[in-house]
């Protein structure tokens, strides 16, 4: 509604009421403040599709003799798909104007290459469990360790070299092992620094987060991890114990992608946002960072608001 509306929905069915009630038409529109042709025309619909009549309908033009033909709408399509080509491009394989193009993958849904998946081309489907603990998201993270003296983004790509082991020198900083568990519905996570991943650290981790889970009131019914060895073996069966396990689809991380996700959020706004000294000045921001994820970062697909508040049903504290 704009801001000068002298209708709202609720208006037109008071406007109707009193017309059913017996006033007459021009008395009830003048009591109103709108014309007796606008009247007319919320009392006709009133009378043809009853309360469903009285909402507001779309000014879309219901024909458009000048839209692009069907068969450019799928060669602008399978370009998308196949070769994952812009407007531009596209434009100029088909003689058509690049906005042309873009109007047509906005209307087609495609017009984000984010939106799909760049080995087949179809667009991802997001889904969202109903509530918490319905699935949680587990995956490993492997992480090239912070060597002493600082690593390439702190020293220099020369520098760096001579201190990994990478170039001429033979110090080899090695890898830190993430594991991290991701609720779907509230993207709350629970994440380690381990060593290795193996089954009995995958499974030892488990256990603790399902535990941290719990704490927050969380009961997880069922968890979806990849075909890694360690999520296969039976230490991590056992670990499990009356929950679920589901694998994702082999080569496919979209399947997982809200652990996926959380992956990405961390390497940018932990791992890579600064550069750091040692690995022991790293792994000490990333408590500070997981607190920050949890309980102040707004998050897209929770309309702004932090992880726990979703699992709390409160407004949150986002910063």
């Amino acid at each position: 509604m704009h801001a000068n509306a002298r209708l709202t929905p609720l208006g037109r069915l008071t406007l109707v009421m009193r017309i059913e009630g017996g006033r007459p038409v021009a008395h009830v529109a003048h009591e109103m403040g709108i014309s007796r042709p606008t009247a007319y025309k919320w009392w006709r619909r009133w009378c043809e599709e009853g309360e469903l009549g009285l909402v507001d309908r779309t000014s879309r033009a219901r024909h458009c003799p000048h839209q692009t033909p069907a068969v450019i709408e799928a060669q602008i399509a399978e370009l998308r798909t196949t070769l994952k080509l812009g407007p531009a491009r596209i434009g100029y394989r088909l003689g058509v104007a690049p906005s042309t193009v873009h109007r047509v993958l906005t209307r087609l849904g495609i017009n984000r290459l984010k939106w799909m998946d760049r080995p087949t081309g179809r667009v991802i489907r997001r889904y969202e469990r109903d509530s918490p603990g319905d699935l949680v998201h587990v995956d490993v993270k492997k992480l090239g360790r912070i060597p002493d003296g600082g690593g390439w983004r702190t020293v220099g790509r020369a520098e760096g070299k001579r201190n990994n082991g990478s170039g001429r020198g033979p110090r080899r900083a090695g890898y830190g092992f993430i594991h991290s568990a991701v609720d779907d519905h509230s993207r709350l996570a629970y994440s380690e620094i381990l060593g290795d991943e193996k089954k009995e650290t995958a499974s030892a981790f488990w256990l603790r987060a399902q535990r941290w889970f719990a704490g927050h009131g969380v009961e997880v019914r069922e968890v979806l991890t990849d075909n890694g060895s360690c999520y296969r073996s039976f230490d991590f069966r056992d670990a499990l114990g009356e929950v679920r396990h589901r694998w994702t689809r082999p080569y496919r991380p979209q399947t997982n992608g809200k652990v996926e996700r959380f992956n990405r959020t961390m390497l940018e706004e932990w791992a890579y946002v600064r550069p750091y000294g040692t690995e022991a000045e790293r792994v000490e921001a990333f408590q500070g960072f997981l607190h920050l994820y949890n309980h102040h970062r707004g998050h897209t697909a929770l309309k702004g608001q932090p992880p726990i508040s979703r699992v709390n049903d409160l407004p949150g504290q986002y910063i």
